[in-house]
C-alpha cells in the first residue's frame, strides 16, 4: 500500500527552494528514507522524541518558491562538486529532486515585477494551497531558508519579500518557521495576522556554528562567576549568504540574533563586535573564530578562543527537517502563537524562553514528550486551521 494510502502526509514548503539549504534538505530526506545515510544531527531522530507522534521523513513532501530556475538535479551536482553532498547521493535520489523541482513555484517580487503586494501574497498562498490540495496533503509546513535580507529602516518601506511570504502561509492556513535573519513574521503587519490565526510559528535565525558556541559557553563564564569583558568575532563565507550578508544592513540583521545570545547568558553584552566577511572561494564552507577575553580570580585575565569550520547548508538540513516535523505536529495537536520551546533551533527565537542551550534542550525534550502525550490522548489542545480556512483577511 502507498504511503498517501497508508497514513497522512505532511508537506514542507520551503522559501528558497532551489538553494543549497533547501537543496541539502530533500537530498538527505530521501538519502535518509532510502537508507542511504544515517539521520545525523537530527534531534527528532533520537530516542527522546521517538513517542512524540511526529510525521516519517517518508511522509514529508516538498515544494517551494524561489527566484532561481536551476533545477534541484542541477544544483544537486553543484554541491556534490563542492564537496557538500556526499559522492553518488545525488544520483541516488534524483528522481525525489525531480519531483521537489517540479513543485517549486516563481516567487517574488522580482525586477520588473508589476503586481501589488496584495497580488503576491494571494499568488503565493495559491501556489502552496495548489499543492497541498494536489497531493492530499494533512498540512503543510513553509519555512524560509532564503538569503538574507537587508533590514529597513525606512517605516513607509515596502513589505520585505520574507513578510509576504509569511502572509501568504496565514493565508493558507499554514504554519511558519523562519530559518533566517530575515523580519518574515516579525513584521508588525505579519505579526497582527499571526495572533489572529491560530497558526503556530517559530523563528528566528537558525542556530547552526558561531552562536551554537555561545550558547554553551556564555551561560559556563556566568555559571562560574567569571568576568567576560571583550568578545570578538569573525566569521569568514562564500555561497550565496556570504554575497547577501556583504551588505552592511544584511549582515547587521544577521549580528543581531549573535549579540542576544550572549546578552541574555552572559546579562550584559560585553565590548567587541563580530566581522563577516564574503570569501567566494569558500563556497557553503564557513569558518567562525571567537577571542573572548575574560577575568579569573584576584582579576587574572584570560582568554579563550574558538574556531568553527563547517559547512552552512549540512549544519542546517537537519535543523530545518527536525523543525518542520515539530511544528507539523504542534500543529495537528492544536497549539498556536509561538512556539517557545524551539528556542533550542533560533538566534533569536520568538516568545519566551532560556537562552542557554543546555536548557533549551530540556525545554525542547520537554515539548516533544507533551506532543506525544497529546497524541496518546487522541485529541489537540485547541483548535486546528484547515488549509485555506486561516487569515482570509490578509
Amino acid at each position: 500500500m502507498s504511503a498517501s494510502l497508508s497514513r497522512p502526509r505532511v508537506g514542507v514548503w520551503l522559501i528558497g527552494a532551489r538553494g543549497s539549504v533547501a537543496t541539502t534538505v530533500v537530498t538527505g530526506c530521501a538519502a535518509i528514507t532510502a537508507g542511504l545515510h544515517p539521520p545525523t544531527g537530527m534531534v527528532t531522530e533520537t530516542p527522546a522524541f521517538t513517542d512524540s507522534g511526529l510525521p516519517a521523513l517518508s511522509d514529508l513532501v516538498f515544494g517551494g518558491h524561489d527566484t532561481l530556475d536551476c533545477p534541484l538535479p542541477k544544483r544537486a551536482e553543484t554541491l556534490t562538486a563542492g564537496g557538500v553532498l556526499p559522492p553518488g547521493v545525488a544520483t541516488a535520489v534524483a528522481a525525489d529532486l525531480a519531483a521537489a523541482d517540479r513543485e517549486i513555484r516563481p516567487g517574488g517580487p522580482t525586477p520588473g515585477d508589476t503586481r501589488s503586494e496584495a497580488e503576491l501574497i494571494t499568488a503565493f498562498a495559491d501556489d502552496i494551497r495548489d499543492f497541498t490540495h494536489r497531493h492530499e496533503l494533512e498540512r503543510a509546513v513553509v519555512v524560509n531558508v532564503a538569503s538574507t535580507e537587508p533590514a529597513s529602516q525606512r517605516p513607509d518601506a515596502p513589505l520585505p519579500a520574507s513578510t509576504l511570504y509569511a502572509l501568504a502561509a496565514l493565508r493558507a492556513g499554514c504554519p511558519y518557521v523562519n530559518f533566517t535573519p530575515s523580519e518574515g513574521m516579525h513584521h508588525p503587519a505579519a505579526a497582527r495576522e499571526a495572533e489572529r490565526s491560530a497558526l503556530p510559528h517559530a523563528g528566528r535565525d537558525g542556530k547552526t556554528g558561531q552562536t551554537l558556541l555561545r550558547a554553551v559557553l556564555g551561560p559556563m563564564f556566568a555559571q562560574r562567576a567569571l568576568t567576560v569583558r571583550a568578545w570578538s568575532g569573525t566569521n569568514l563565507l562564500g555561497g550565496g549568504d556570504g554575497a547577501a550578508l556583504a551588505d552592511p544592513a544584511a549582515a547587521a540583521a544577521k549580528n543581531a540574533g549573535k549579540e542576544r545570545v550572549l546578552a541574555d547568558t552572559l546579562g550584559t553584552v560585553p565590548e567587541g563586535e563580530v566581522h563577516i566577511d564574503d570569501v567566494p572561494a569558500l563556497g557553503d564552507w564557513k569558518t567562525a573564530w571567537d577571542h573572548i577575553a575574560f577575568d579569573g580570580f584576584l582579576g587574572t585575565r584570560m582568554i579563550l578562543q574558538t574556531i568553527w569550520q563547517g559547512c552552512d547548508s549540512a549544519l542546517a538540513a537537519p535543523l530545518v527537517l527536525d523543525l518542520a516535523r515539530l511544528t507539523a505536529r504542534a500543529h495537528e495537536t492544536g497549539l498556536s502563537g509561538p512556539l517557545d520551546a524551539l528556542g533550542f533551533y533560533f538566534k533569536d527565537p520568538v516568545g519566551d524562553g532560556p537562552s542557554g542551550l543546555a536548557e533549551q534542550y530540556e525545554e525542547l525534550v520537554r515539548f516533544g514528550r507533551s506532543l506525544g502525550q497529546a497524541h496518546d490522548e487522541g485529541q489537540g489542545t485547541g483548535s486546528v486551521a484547515q488549509p485555506g480556512e486561516t487569515g482570509e483577511a490578509l
